[in-house]
């Protein structure tokens, strides 16, 4: 099959650029203009943060102020929380504590949010679409995109964010089920594994996170909690198969020990 791909170039690295990185990465002294080049922000923004209390002195020598590697990881911390929905305000509240809890929520954070194992998006256009699927009725094609198994580029093209459920969705429609019906089927998987998804969350609050915060958060258990959520999501993934298997296994034995009844007894 063939797949529409799309390349973005590198963005050139300036010599300006590599001297920056090496310096930041080595620790050694980078001036207010050069830790703006290192982590994206303007000059002014790194002022405002200083003057917030957000940012820790520079040591100045001969009225030059130089920022190192910590002030770095600073600045990309609180860019990264910004990201996530924090103001300002809310980062200073975080970042005012001495036990680097700002630091451990975002490694929890990622440690939550990081794909099981990620794929690879592909891109298709809607001449191939149609010699996969055939043609697919406007209300089909919107139930697509609410799924999201494909998001509308324009052009004609779409990007395939899991190319490995639109293949079973492709495999299901090839065994002359309509895609409608599979579309259907998706949809309601989809809600189910949102509930399931749901109990497992709400299972690590109460019985992990909770207890956690009650005992004050103590600094030697960050990393317990975050192997907890490492642990969990995989053994949830693994439980729900095995229980999938069980019952699959059931419903497809009684089912067709019911159609053998039915033909023995037209005989």
């Amino acid at each position: 099959m063939a797949m529409a791909t799309t390349t973005t170039a590198a963005p050139k690295e300036t010599s300006v650029t590599k001297q920056t990185s090496a310096k930041a990465t080595g620790g050694y002294d980078l001036t207010v203009e050069q830790l703006a080049a290192e982590v994206g922000m303007s000059v002014r923004n790194i002022r405002n943060h200083h003057t917030r209390g957000l940012l820790p002195a520079p040591e100045v020598r001969a009225r030059v102020g130089y920022y190192n590697a910590d002030h770095v990881a600073r600045l990309r911390l609180i860019l990264e929380m910004q990201a996530d929905g924090f103001n300002l305000a809310s980062i200073e509240r975080l970042l005012s504590g001495s036990d680097g809890v700002a630091e451990r929520l975002l490694g929890l954070r990622n440690a939550v949010t990081a794909p099981f194992e990620p794929e690879t998006p592909e891109f298709i256009t809607g001449e191939e679409l149609v010699k996969r699927f055939g043609e697919v009725s406007s209300k089909d094609l919107e139930k697509v995109r609410k799924l999201k198994l494909l998001v509308a580029l324009g052009d004609d093209r779409f990007e395939v964010p899991s190319p490995a459920l639109l293949a079973a969705a492709e495999e299901v429609t090839a065994l002359g089920i309509p895609l409608h019906a599979a579309l259907v089927l998706v949809e309601r998987m989809n809600r189910d594994c949102e509930s399931i998804s749901r109990a497992f969350t709400r299972l690590f609050i109460r019985e992990l996170w909770e207890p956690f915060e009650q005992a004050g958060r103590p600094a030697e258990r960050w990393e317990e909690l975050t192997d907890a959520v490492n642990s969990l999501r995989p053994l949830a993934s693994e439980a729900l198969l095995a229980l999938f298997k069980q019952r699959m296994t059931s419903q497809l034995e009684e089912a067709f020990g019911k159609v053998i009844q039915h033909q023995t007894k037209r005989k």
